[in-house]
């Protein structure tokens, strides 16, 4: 095969103008073309308005044309042989115990996919309730303000990434085709396929319901076992080697535990704690959600045409002479800020999107770096405490519903009267409030300071009527928890894996830390 790279197009270029293209790169006829897969496609605005959807390729020739029009084309560095990347799946003649996994976000989803292949047949432990029953239970609390802290956008089958924007994009370096298996995976049970080559893909919390529960009915019918509303509330350890777990009361013995909790799984970090299992406590950020007319964003970055394209994402960072940085975090275009509170009498948010993001918004959080300044960092558990305060301040700022403030109204520490001209879109309820008193003055002013250099790249990224929500404090894990070179902790037969262990950061880079300790505990077992 050959591939092409930097193969631009007008965005509104059909199949047949893609075939031309190709084969006036490659000197050949169209009809020399047996097949083309497009293997990546991302949007060049940068001569706006026009716009251009810019692909990678893979073209299948004749086996002796192929070799003829690479030697034709040896001087073009955007024509090469082309070998696809192929996850080799692990193997064994597994005869242990039935691995456990700890958590069924992407993490252990994918751990416990690979064991069902192996026919391990894997026992999976979900404090939450299944999708869709968790679904009416986060529905319900965003009405009522009711909430099951077993059971929300925090904890549940599918983890905190279900209810969010659903990007599936990842910063990982992938040599071994994990981040490519895990999205085929994703197609195969639903999700659409243009993911496979989207610059960004991203599939929205709709459709992602689907695909995590046709991943469950697939586990089970491959000999997985799944226990839900099932909390693990601590661990069988023998001479340092984990022996088991204990959930609702009762032992379940293996000698191979998979631990893929999520960010928000406090109570759990605390028994890993109190057994000595060894951690860390590591640097986070927090802030607040902005939103803005998604109009806005799109033109900005597309231009006047930007109806012809999807929603527009942004993504801005700026370091501050305190040493600080500040960035935009998940930026969720058309979509909506949620309240994702998982505890009593605090409170927190986050941005969430459905496939087709037709929310009149965009938002993101803008969120400030904090660590050792805010918290002790020899404590393990000390950020876990800083959230809870600044969580328990935003609850009480607006009596338990989402504090909101304008932009403007912020830098100048007043209570906002009224949106201007645009309105939220929320899922959970709001009233105004004074977000300064949430944080220190260091990081009120970081912000600020911020924003004023947003809108440089961004106009009107800091108008005066852009709204807050607080508080934005989940942005990753507060804590690490430590694993060796076979990706076990200090209690062997343990593996810390995904988000809530400090090894990755959102879907696609968590289901790929899945993968490897799958492939880890199947190594282990074959030696």
């Amino acid at each position: 095969m050959i591939k092409i790279d930097q193969l631009k197009l007008d965005i509104s270029a059909k199949d047949n103008q893609i075939i031309s293209a190709i084969a006036k790169k490659l000197r050949v006829n169209e009809k020399d073309i047996r097949e083309y897969q497009i293997l990546k496609r991302s949007i060049d605005a940068r001569k706006k308005p026009d716009l251009f959807f810019v692909y990678s390729v893979a073209v299948t020739l004749d086996n002796s044309l192929e070799s003829k029009v690479l030697k034709k084309c040896s001087k073009d560095n955007n024509v090469n042989t082309y070998k696809p990347k192929v996850y080799a799946l692990p193997s064994t003649n597994y005869n242990s115990s039935r691995p456990i996994v700890v958590g069924a976000g992407p993490a252990g989803l994918f751990a416990a996919y690979i064991f069902a292949l192996n026919n391990m047949n894997p026992i999976v432990f979900e404090r939450g309730k299944k999708v869709d029953d968790r679904t009416k239970d986060i529905l319900e609390f965003w009405e009522t303000g009711v909430l099951n802290t077993s059971s929300n956008v925090q904890f549940g089958e599918g983890g905190a990434g279900t209810f969010s924007d659903g990007k599936l994009n990842t910063l990982v370096n992938d040599k071994l085709g994990r981040n490519k298996f895990v999205l085929e995976t994703f197609v195969k049970f639903g999700a659409p396929s243009n993911i496979l080559y989207d610059g960004k893909p991203h599939i929205g919390t709709d459709i992602l319901k689907q695909v995590i529960a046709s991943m469950r009915n697939e586990i089970i019918k491959l000999g997985g076992e799944f226990h839900f509303e099932a909390q693990v509330d601590s661990f069988v350890i023998e001479d340092s080697k984990i022996k088991g777990v204990i959930s609702k009361g009762e032992t379940y013995y293996s000698d191979s535990v998979v631990l893929a909790i999520g960010h928000s799984a406090r109570d759990t970090f605390k028994t890993l704690y109190d057994l000595g299992f060894d951690m860390e406590a590591k640097d986070f950020a927090v802030g607040f959600r902005i939103e803005h007319p998604q109009a806005m964003i799109s033109e900005t970055m597309y231009g006047p045409k930007f109806n012809q394209l999807e929603p527009a994402p942004y993504k801005l960072a700026h370091n501050l002479e305190n040493g600080r940085g500040v960035y935009s975090f998940c930026m969720c275009p058309g979509g909506f800020v949620v309240n994702s509170s998982s505890e009593e009498n605090r409170l927190v948010v986050n941005g969430m999107s459905y496939s087709k993001r037709d929310s009149h918004n965009a938002n993101s959080a803008i969120v400030v770096s904090v660590g050792a300044t805010e918290f002790d960092k020899s404590n393990p558990l000390a950020g876990i405490e800083f959230q809870r305060n600044i969580e328990s301040k935003a609850f009480t700022l607006a009596n338990g519903l989402i504090p909101q403030q304008l932009y403007g109204d912020f830098k100048e520490n007043r209570l906002s009267k009224a949106y201007g001209d645009f309105s939220s879109e929320t899922k959970g309820k709001t009233a105004f409030g004074l977000l300064s008193e949430i944080f220190s003055q260091e990081i009120n002013q970081s912000i600020i300071d911020a924003m004023g250099h947003f809108g440089t790249k961004i106009k009107g990224f800091d108008r005066y009527d852009a709204i807050l929500s607080g508080v934005e404090s989940r942005t990753s894990s507060p804590v690490r928890i430590s694993r060796d070179e076979q990706f076990q902790s200090n209690i062997k037969g343990l593996y810390p894996c995904g988000e809530g262990a400090g090894f990755a950061g959102g879907i696609t880079s968590a289901a790929m830390d899945g993968l490897k300790v799958a492939e880890a505990v199947i190594a282990n077992q074959n030696l």
